[in-house]
């Protein structure tokens, strides 16, 4: 793998790591002023834009009261693919 595919690799799987940290960071009850609020907040506004574009696309499921969003799901399963690609290349 050349350089450059590698430092596009490593980057891509760092974005994935924290989608899933701020999909694990969504389901706790952070005290506002903390510091894993500061970290949600940053974790939210980097990773938005992103998951951002799945959301439009992708629905929210309804399960009784509850919605459950798989906009992350799909978000990693594309990243995923690239990275597949990115190493075949």
């Amino acid at each position: 793998m050349s350089g450059f595919i590698y430092v596009i690799y490593f980057a891509i799987t760092i974005y994935a790591w924290l989608i899933v940290a701020r999909a694990v960071m969504s389901w706790l009850n952070l005290r506002p002023g903390s510091a894993a609020c500061s970290l949600q907040t940053v974790l939210v506004n980097v990773t938005e834009p992103y998951l951002g574009l799945f959301r439009r696309v992708v629905p929210v499921a309804r399960i009784g009261g509850t919605g459950l969003d798989f906009s992350a799901v799909v978000a990693l399963i594309v990243l995923f693919v690239a990275l597949q690609v990115l190493v075949r290349l």
